[in-house]
């Protein structure tokens, strides 16, 4: 079973459900650098570990909290801590303290407080509003920071930590028009931007526009590139992939969300990985749209199960 190296940040969709397969599609690939616009959590970047990296977002606080992760601001020792005492405060306030803490990051910013906040809030969503203000509400949990996740997190921190000393990273908060000006054509890219439609539930809105732009951005600089998205589920087929993205060789792979306990609320979606140049299970575009049109199974990868992510030691 591969290691599978979780960040501390949480966020709905992070890909640590799918980083083993994002990385058997890349392995082979020759490039001088790995280059993500949306770096999100990290997860993908940290699993596959390049040994040169440019990762952005337009969120400041990821960018800060591994800034300070890499300039050891920001330790294990200093993450336990904080997260004991403000989890005794949550607990001794029956969660109450949770909402002085969203206040007091709202104001500061600081690292230590988006952890807490990532690990104690709702369904570990990552929202802001219009104001660029987290507004996840508390996950009801007053004994949320009990000693083994405590332990979870530290253990997490010290892994990405010696993952980023490993490497030749540099970290920007910018959005992604630039980090799209500043490649070049021995660069691979790595492209997971918002699903259009969703507004300000994660940190900026997301429009056909950019979609376009992205599109046009990666193309014009000659870089080889893969870009995560989906492809259909139940109810519909993502159109932007035969669009936009029409050009674009397809990997699927079939991913289940849980929607509650039952079994009946299991939703299967279809992944994709869209990229300008041959992947392992890859096929054309045009060859997708013919099976959809056939209702012939989308499926392009091997199925496998999913196990739970180990924190394992990290040996370099």
């Amino acid at each position: 079973m591969k290691k599978i190296f979780v960040p501390p940040i949480k966020s709905q969709g992070i890909k640590t459900k799918l980083v083993d397969w994002i990385s058997s599609n890349v392995k082979d690939i020759d490039y001088s650098r790995w280059v993500e616009p949306f770096m999100g959590t990290g997860v993908v970047a940290f699993n596959v570990m390049p040994a040169r990296a440019l990762l952005c977002d337009s969120n400041p606080h990821l960018i800060n909290l591994y800034k300070g992760i890499q300039n050891k601001t920001i330790t294990s020792a200093i993450v336990k801590h904080h997260l004991i005492e403000e989890g005794d405060k949550l607990l001794q306030t029956k969660g109450e303290h949770y909402y002085e803490v969203r206040k007091r990051f709202n104001s500061n910013g600081d690292s230590l407080d988006f952890i807490f906040l990532s690990r104690s809030c709702f369904n570990g969503m990552m929202r802001f509003n219009k104001g660029g203000g987290f507004n996840v509400p508390f996950c009801k949990k007053p004994n949320r920071f009990a000693q083994s996740l405590v332990t979870k997190i530290t253990n997490q921190v010290d892994y990405i930590s010696e993952i980023i000393d490993r490497g030749d990273y540099t970290f920007k908060n910018q959005d992604f028009r630039v980090t799209l000006s500043e490649l070049s054509s021995d660069d691979f890219v790595y492209s997971d931007p918002p699903y259009i439609g969703r507004h300000v539930d994660y940190f900026d809105s997301w429009t056909e526009e950019d979609e376009i732009y992205l599109k046009g951005g990666l193309i014009e600089s000659n870089a080889k590139f893969i870009l995560s998205t989906w492809l259909s589920n139940k109810y519909r087929v993502n159109e932007y992939v035969f669009s936009v993205w029409k050009d674009c060789n397809i990997s699927t792979k079939e991913h289940f969300y849980h929607v509650g306990a039952k079994e009946d609320n299991r939703n299967a979606v279809y992944e994709a990985l869209l990229s300008n140049i041959k992947l392992k299970d890859s096929i054309t575009n045009s060859e997708m749209q013919n099976r959809i049109d056939s209702k012939i199974s989308q499926l392009t990868s091997s199925t496998t199960n999913h196990y739970p992510s180990l924190q394992l030691s990290l040996n370099l």
